[in-house]
Formats: structure tokens, sequence, C-alpha cells
């Protein structure tokens, strides 16, 4: 397979990852191991979780993880791991657990708190010490109502400070009083979690892929680059009402928002948190979505709504709209995704030029190289573990 850097005359970089990244099973256990047990997940809404005993579970990396709260009112992170033999406590994604978690393997007790409460025939075991033998604590952060668990410690600073930046271009849009709009979905795509991530990061195929977004507002996006582990993407609405069936009843329905700025009352913003949860800011609704990789040629999307409680008849419509608008976005995005991941394994593939208008994928790039400086590699290291050559390459960085 031929590879190298792309470079214009100007001797600007413009490469993408190299085309083994998107395939290797052996990358994808060190990504496990360096990404996504070490930066924050999002895991839930508050509002998905405000009475005690409701719980919320995550699952990525080889990781388990889930939030709950406590009798106390205090919502705790925890590994989703019995300590007797490690199954897990708590089994459904969404659920409540009156007054105790109650393991469904031997019926380990934990009280809401993650202290042990009891021991299934306790006369069995050696003396236990109740506080010791707890659930095992996660990190965890509330951010504008979304919360965030984080397994390992890591080189991410707080979703607050990464967030400071935006705190008050976000703050009317009021997402922690928000509730769930009752619309998550999950999808399996056959392709690494970065393809996936690619195709998403730049708004250069809009205008060719997305009729319906280009109707909305393809005269005016534009995408800034990921900084300090956060990207910014915004889409102004065009000046027409727009000729696609769900634009123009979107725009002709869509309530002003009184709540919003008038710079924000006709805008779709994205905001991205380094590697893979999209946040989308819409004048009738706030999106999410992420992405929750299972192998290195296969990831789970998946994605909700929130909606505002005091949602007007016109405002639920234009969410419904907005909706349309996205279910066919992701649609054409999919086999774009597909596409492109295969083609790193095609004898033909030489790497990818990137354009100015792709500066959200080069600077995603840039991060995973500096979490993964292994990544800038023209092909996969052999002889040695890609731990080892991943240490090699950071040493051989930090010589210079």
């Amino acid at each position: 397979m031929k590879q190298g850097k792309v470079t214009f005359e100007s001797g600007t970089e413009r490469s993408g990852l190299p085309g083994w990244t998107y395939f290797s099973e052996r990358l994808f256990e060190l990504e496990c191991e360096e990404l996504f047990r070490t930066h924050w997940q999002y895991i839930c809404h508050v509002s998905e979780v405000a009475e005690p005993g409701r719980f919320a579970t995550l699952d990525i990396g080889g990781e388990r993880g889930f939030v709950i709260r406590g009798e106390d009112g205090a919502l705790r992170g925890f590994h989703n791991l019995c300590r007797h033999r490690g199954s897990r406590v708590v089994a459904a994604e969404r659920g409540v657990c009156k007054r105790m978690i109650v393991c469904p393997f031997h019926g380990w007790t934990y009280n809401l708190d993650g202290s042990l409460r009891g021991v299934s025939r306790p006369e069995t075991f050696p003396r236990m010490s109740k506080r010791h033998w707890g659930l095992k604590p996660l990190d965890m952060e509330v951010w504008n109502g979304l919360v965030f668990l984080r397994f390992c410690p890591g080189p991410q600073p707080s979703v607050a400070e990464m967030m400071a930046p935006f705190e008050a271009e976000v703050a009317p849009y009021d997402i922690a009083g928000m509730v769930s709009a009752n619309s998550d979905y999950s999808e399996t795509i056959c392709a690494n979690w970065k393809a996936v991530r690619d195709v998403d990061n730049e708004g250069y195929h809009v205008p060719q892929a997305h009729p319906a977004l280009h109707d909305l507002y393809g005269q005016h996006y534009f995408d800034e680059p990921y900084r300090d582990y956060v990207s910014r993407s915004a889409g102004h609405f065009n000046e027409s009402e727009g000729r696609h069936w769900s634009v123009l009843h979107y725009r002709r329905i869509l309530p002003c928002p009184e709540r919003l700025p008038e710079s924000h009352r006709q805008l779709w913003l994205y905001l991205g948190l380094f590697p893979n949860f999209v946040l989308g800011l819409y004048p009738d609704s706030v999106i999410h979505y992420r992405e929750l990789p299972l192998s290195a040629v296969s990831t789970v999307q998946t994605g909700g709504v929130f909606r505002y409680r005091n949602e007007s008849r016109e405002l639920r419509l234009a969410r419904y709209l907005s909706g349309r608008i996205d279910r066919e976005t992701s649609e054409e995005d999919r086999m774009l995704t597909v596409w492109a991941a295969e083609a790193t394994r095609s004898s033909a593939f030489e790497g990818i030029i990137l354009s100015d208008l792709e500066a959200g994928i080069r600077s995603h790039h840039d991060h995973l190289r500096e979490v993964l400086p292994v990544l800038n590699l023209d092909a996969e290291p052999t002889g040695m573990s890609i731990a080892e050559a991943n240490r090699a390459a950071r040493k051989e960085i930090s010589a210079g």
C-alpha cells in the first residue's frame, strides 16, 4: 500500500491519518486504553436521573460505568461491576433501583451511595469491611445538565474548563432545564469510529451530499477547528425560505425563540467535545450524538433530543421537522462513511488531501496524534506492540 504525507507548494501538510489506522485491531485496543478510558464520556441528562434510584449506564472501550441518584439527592458515578464476581449490578441502559442496588448474579446489595449493604450467605466469607467492598467510584462531572464520566485520569481538564469559551453562548439555551424528547436512537455502522467522525467533522460535502442542510444553511455554514479539545461549527439560515419540503415548513412554523439572542434565532450551532461527542443547539431543541466503538471496523452511533418543558405546539412541530432534516442527513452520511473506511484498505489508496474547508478533520487528527503519536507512522509497526511503538514515537517527539 502506497502512502505518504501530502503537501502543497506552500509546504503545508494536508494529510489525514494513514490508512492502517482505520482497520487495525491492535490500534483499537490502544485507543480504548489511551483515549476512551482517559477522556470524558457523555452518559445522560440530569432529567433522566432526577429521582433517587434512577440510573443510566455507559459501555465503552471495555469499561462499564453508571450514574445513580442517591437518597440524599447526590448524583454519583461507579464502575458497573459487583465486587464479588464482576457482574453488572445494573443491567438495563436506563432504569430505577428501589432503595438499593441488587446484583442479579448472587444477590449482593449496595446502598444508592455505592456502599456495600449486604452479602448473600455472609457466613461463607471472611469478615468483610462494608466500606472497603463498596462499588468503585468514577470521576463524574455535570455541565449544563449534561452528565459525563471518566474511567481513568487523563490529559483533559474538566468539562467546564474546556467549555468555558462557549459558556456565554450556550447559557441562553438552558440545557439543564430541558428534558428528553424520548427520541433516542442507536445504529451500528460498519466502519471505524474515526471514519464516522471524519465525515461529521467537515461541511465541505454539505452542498453535494446534503440537499436539505444546504437548503437550510448551506450558504453560511462554517467549521472552526478543534482547539483545546472543543470544536465549533455554525450554520446561519439562508435568506430564502428554502425549497426542500422539511426546510420550507420548518422555517415557516418555527416560532421566534425569544430566549435566544437575535444572532442565534436562525442558527444551528454544533460543539464537538474531543474525541467522540457532539452537541447541537437549535432554536427549537438541543440534540446530541456520539460514537461508541465496538471494534476497529464497527461503531455504534447513539443520539437523542432534548426539548423545552413548556414546549408549544408550534415548537413541537418545528422540532419534528428539524428531526426529519437530521434523519435525512444521517442516512446520507452513513454510506459516505462506509465508502471512506473501505477506501483505506484499497491498493490504490495513497492517503487523503484536505481542503481548508476540512479544518475540523485536520484539527481532530492533530488532537489524536498528540495522544497517540504512533498515528504519525505511514504503516502499522511490526516487531513490537502498538503500545511500545507509541511510547517510542512519544519519546522521539520529546527528544526533538
